[in-house]
């Protein structure tokens, strides 16, 4: 299994879920993630292997029978790529809004699952942390038992301190998200030689690492899409006193010749800050899957 997904939204810790949930059903497991320097809103990768047999291959996942994507802003997303290596009869989930056709267009060799899992843990979790909702959602796919997987759960979220009272709240999400998502056997198909090597590339650099062998090639990127909530301005309320411009800390906020702030939302990453710091509470926020 490959995981894709954003730093803040629980890549690691799903992959984690279900290596525990796996070993807890009796089989050999084995996890991992891949980023580079931590950057919230970043994309990241992570892996999962499971075996009623020994695992004894180390190394990325070039070629998933399962892939889980996080957020649908990645599906576009050239570097990180996500469905690259996807084997023939794999399954693709996606925690999205949009239609199944619209995901993965062209793929009729997979099977494609979009659930709302962003919706559901601002529901139920009040924040967008996906781990427990995708990894209960690629567990339930998978086959492994319910039992086993809220074991995996709660004995990874101890691990990291997660507090009692939300350890529940993750329960909740993921009996939920598991009884949505139907079972299905696998029955995948082994990439050929020449296939694997392009998957080989690609889910290194989506992963968030970037290899720049040649002065003044490295690709410009936008971290616009890094966010799961936009910053609006109220400009009836603003006083222009900049105190957001002041605070933005990714230069995403600019003046106008009238004083007005405005933001560059090809580059805001929906941190927040300019929010929480507003005193006028002029700034206010929508869920960007919303606007997609």
């Amino acid at each position: 299994m490959r995981f894709h997904g954003r730093g803040g939204q629980g890549a690691k810790t799903a992959s984690r879920i279900l290596g525990n949930a796996a070993f807890n059903d009796g089989l050999y497991t084995q996890d991992f993630p891949i980023y580079g320097a931590e950057r919230r809103g970043a994309p990241v990768a992570a892996f999962t292997r499971f075996s009623d047999r020994a695992v004894t291959e180390r190394g990325f996942v070039f070629s998933p029978d399962i892939v889980a994507v996080m957020d649908d802003s990645l599906i576009t997303d050239p570097i990180a790529n996500p469905f690259v290596g996807l084997r023939k009869g794999g399954v693709a989930i996606v925690n999205t809004t949009k239609s199944r056709e619209s995901v993965l267009p062209g793929r009729d060799d997979v099977t494609v699952l979009t659930v709302d899992l962003t919706g559901e843990a601002l529901k139920i979790l009040g924040r967008p942390v996906l781990s427990a909702g995708i990894a209960a959602a690629v567990a339930r796919v998978s086959g492994i038992k319910e039992e086993a997987f809220l074991t995996g759960l709660v004995e990874e979220l101890h691990d990291i301190g997660i507090s009692n009272e939300m350890t529940e709240k993750n329960k909740v999400l993921s009996a939920g998200i598991y009884k949505e998502v139907r079972p299905m056997e696998l029955r995948t198909e082994e990439l050929s030689p020449m296939e694997k090597l392009v998957p080989l590339a690609a889910v290194v650099v989506g992963g968030g690492i970037e290899v720049v062998t040649h002065t003044g090639n490295s690709t410009r990127r936008h971290t616009g899409n890094w966010r799961t909530y936009r910053p609006t301005i109220d400009y009836a309320k603003c006083t222009n006193c900049m105190i957001c411009y002041a605070y933005c800390p990714e230069s995403a906020m600019s003046l106008q010749v009238n004083g007005k702030v405005v933001i560059d939302y090809d580059n805001c990453k929906g941190c927040m800050i300019c929010l929480t710091e507003c005193p006028l509470r002029a700034i206010g926020q929508v869920r960007e899957g919303d606007l997609r």
